[in-house]
């Protein structure tokens, strides 16, 4: 007992550690905005009778991601041999919120799941130890386009079907592919979410705009081709062509976003995630607003002048290391 409290309290010294990396400005900017989206969608899914059951594997989900991604598992496994049993205390506390959410609605089956699947995360293997599997699965992808390469083998090859299988259980209504659809979303912001070797970044570059472009030009295509089924699901359901092309628009214009985001704070990578979430929490909040538009186009104009000025220095620094 005593050393699962050693435990978590060092990791809350890290999370308090990753808040002041963020910074108290960016924290007072992403923590309302995230707080207020993700409880808006909880709130819907809760009052739906069968959305409400999707929370638990969302969670689920989200924390096995999180769970495979971790740099320390290794080292937990070498110097503590009941390291599991901590980890599944830990993503049980990071569920309880939102079971207490789910309990508020009465949805207590709900509830409970979410409580109970969270921890079983803690027995899977860390991604890259997977070996076996990295070199038997063959990507669909061009390596050229390496975010999608390794985000769709973290996890989100496995998500794509099944989001596909739920949004055709729920056709009849647009809830189920537009659920998927911010799932899926999600799925490619963790994909983005971190920066490439300066070296990679080098390699590929020729000028600022020309980077961006390809960039933009593999991401776009490669989430339009993706969400496709999504789209048509949309489309011949109550949300009609006029819907789902305005649906279109919009979540490709989140993904631009994402992708301009990343090189807007490039290489940090914190700053990047946290920007990342602020887009799409604002985004969610604020769509069918009059104001949103406005604001779309005032954080497009900005990220596109910010990527290519940070890109510019970062590529200018890394031929100066090479001449020197």
């Amino acid at each position: 007992m005593r050393a699962l409290r050693a435990y978590l309290s060092l990791r809350g010294k890290l999370l308090f550690r990753l808040l002041r990396e963020i910074g108290v400005l960016r924290l007072a900017l992403l923590l309302p905005v995230v707080v207020a989206a993700l409880g808006r969608a909880l709130v819907l899914a809760a009052r739906h009778p069968v959305a409400q059951w999707a929370v638990p594997l969302l969670v689920a989900g989200q924390v096995a991601a999180m769970h495979r991604q971790r740099a320390d598992l290794r080292f937990l496994a070498t110097s503590a041999p009941h390291f599991r049993r901590w980890l599944a205390v830990e993503y049980g506390l990071v569920a309880l919120p939102v079971a207490v959410a789910l309990a508020g609605f009465h949805d207590w089956g709900a509830a409970l799941l979410t409580v109970a699947l969270a921890p079983w995360a803690a027995l899977l293997p860390a991604a890259r130890d997977n070996q076996r599997t990295r070199h038997r699965t063959r990507s669909q992808f061009r390596s050229e386009a390496f975010e999608w390469v390794s985000g769709l083998r973290a996890g989100g090859l496995w998500a794509w079907p099944v989001l596909l299988a739920g949004a055709l259980w729920q056709h009849a209504a647009p809830l189920g592919p537009g659920a998927a659809l911010l799932v899926w979303l999600l799925v490619l912001l963790a994909c983005y979410g971190t920066p490439e070797p300066i070296s990679m970044l080098v390699l590929a570059a020729r000028t600022p705009r020309q980077f961006l472009r390809r960039r933009l030009g593999l991401g776009m295509g490669y989430a339009a081709l993706t969400a496709a089924p999504f789209f048509w699901l949309l489309a011949v359901g109550p949300a009609g062509v006029a819907g789902t092309v305005a649906v279109a628009v919009f979540w490709l214009g989140l993904v631009a976003l994402l992708i301009l985001t990343k090189y807007a704070f490039y290489p940090n990578a914190v700053h990047i995630r946290t920007t990342q979430a602020l887009v799409v929490g604002v985004a969610l909040l604020l769509v069918a607003h009059p104001i949103y538009p406005v604001l779309l186009l005032v954080a497009v104009g900005g990220l596109i002048w910010q990527s290519q000025r940070r890109l510019r220095a970062v590529l200018g620094q890394a031929e100066l290391s090479v001449e020197s």
